[in-house]
């Protein structure tokens, strides 16, 4: 895979989200997942052979395996069946990650246990979103989302402010999600408009502002706090330091 395929931006997902094992051999590559995963509020462990994978599932198990195919010492699939024979790991989601694209392949893999299986190179947010769905399949993903008084509960699509609800646009909604995934770090207008438009829609950057604005204004009410920060010459954050 090529690792410039991959997206260096903050993904979509909340703090302390749990533990990915990460087992590749290319370096750069693996340095850019790493990366990824981390902003993201993954902790990650990391692989570079099939020895080194199975002896870090022994020391502590993760949430979820991403796992490339070839490997130095033995293949992604022979790891796979592993964790699947071992009662500890036998439920454990994993992702099969290779260059493979055949038909053959792809059902070799599944086969051999993997959950899912993704052909390189692809983007941080197909895999992101694969990580996520599988997460929720496992029940590790939160249904929750909470930044102090703040709350947004994804099952019932509402949102609260000390136990007031708050009423959202379908955009608006997108936002908190994401400050409410991504606490305490300030994204700029291009990163905000990546992760909530896309990289194929064309957004003129100050909407971000426009909606920034209409989140600020249901988020807020008389003698609240607000939780918007907006850094000069940076972008915005969910924060609780003053203005």
């Amino acid at each position: 895979m090529d690792a410039d395929s991959y997206v260096m931006s903050e993904n979509l997902h909340s703090t302390a989200q749990g533990t990915i094992l990460v087992v590749e051999d290319d370096a750069s590559l693996l340095l850019m997942v790493r990366y990824n995963l981390e902003k993201s509020g993954y902790t990650v462990d990391v692989a570079v052979d099939g020895q080194e994978a199975l002896a870090r599932l022994a020391a502590r198990k993760p949430d979820l395996v991403l796992l490339d195919w070839m490997l130095p010492d033995m293949t992604g699939i022979d790891i796979c069946r592993r964790i699947r024979s071992r009662p500890d790991t036998a439920q454990l989601p994993v992702i099969m990650l290779t260059a493979r694209t055949e038909e053959q392949d792809s059902i070799r893999g599944l086969d051999s246990g993997a959950d899912d299986y993704i052909t390189k190179p692809c983007s941080m947010q197909t895999l992101d979103a694969r990580i996520r769905a599988l997460l929720r399949r496992a029940g590790t993903a939160p249904n929750v989302l909470s930044f102090e008084n703040v709350t947004l509960d994804l099952e019932k699509h509402r949102a609260e402010r000390n136990g007031r609800a708050i009423t959202l646009g379908p955009t608006e909604y997108k936002f908190l999600e994401f400050f409410l995934r991504n606490p305490r770090k300030v994204f700029s207008r291009e990163d905000l408009l990546l992760r909530i438009w896309g990289e194929r829609v064309h957004v003129e950057p100050r909407t971000v502002d426009v909606h920034i604005r209409r989140l600020r204004q249901a988020l807020n009410a008389d003698n609240e706090m607000d939780l918007i920060r907006t850094v000069r010459a940076a972008g915005y954050a969910l924060d609780t330091e003053p203005l």
